[in-house]
């Protein structure tokens, strides 16, 4: 890294101090705590754990020293579960984010489902001329998997993704739900949860690169 960009001495200093303050709000939220599941000690966790990655990277940039400090990992941030032993159901939520990188493309191909539907070009054959349309029509058309796996497609760029399984002693009744589907998920009772994220192949990336370097010096 070049002086120009490198973080200066004071920014480091100003970045220790940081975790100095986050250390001791975390400590006060816990020491007052109302509860397995305060809400504000999640919050001075997620502080600390913020301003020790901040100061860990400054370090990093300025000193090219690391600190003993490990940020957990979104698997890391979940309770442990405490759901039935044998669930007589399961909820599997799912998230998945893209960037309208095309909208040409995603509304070109709108157009032509609702072509295909109303060739005589009926009323709603203009509800594909808006990205929100074009959209609700696609994810109308075709299954969350498919648009997934043709994303590039509908002129679409991945994000992150992440999928939930839940555990529950009955299953829940029918249409109760659905006006808020992930408003009362209860992070105790996830058996499992995976996620796809840019962050973790870039770390992949960086392996891979490390290893390239090592084969070409072997040579």
């Amino acid at each position: 890294m070049s002086d120009a960009v490198q973080p200066t001495a004071a920014e480091v200093r100003a970045a220790a101090e940081a975790i100095k303050t986050a250390l001791d709000r975390h400590l006060a939220a816990v020491e007052r705590r109302s509860g397995e599941d305060d809400p504000a000690v999640y919050e001075a966790f997620n502080q600390l754990a913020a301003a020790a990655e901040v100061y860990d990277e400054l370090l990093y940039d300025r000193y090219d020293e690391v600190t003993p400090f490990e940020i957990p990992g979104a698997d890391d941030s979940l309770p442990p579960y405490a759901g039935p032993e044998e669930p007589n159901a399961i909820s599997v939520l799912i998230r998945r984010d893209y960037t309208v990188a095309e909208p040409h493309r995603l509304l070109a191909q709108a157009q032509r489902v609702e072509a295909a539907e109303y060739e005589d070009g009926g009323e709603d054959a203009d509800a594909v001329g808006t990205v929100p349309g074009a959209l609700g029509v696609l994810f109308g058309e075709f299954e969350p998997d498919e648009i997934a796996s043709r994303h590039k497609e509908f002129g679409l760029e991945e994000g992150d993704s992440t999928l939930w399984v839940t555990a529950a002693e009955e299953p829940a009744e029918a249409g109760e739900w659905l006006e808020a589907p992930f408003e009362e998920t209860d992070p105790q009772r996830v058996v499992c949860r995976f996620d796809v994220s840019a962050v973790f192949d870039d770390e992949e990336d960086d392996e891979d690169g490390d290893d390239h370097d090592e084969d070409g010096e072997e040579e």
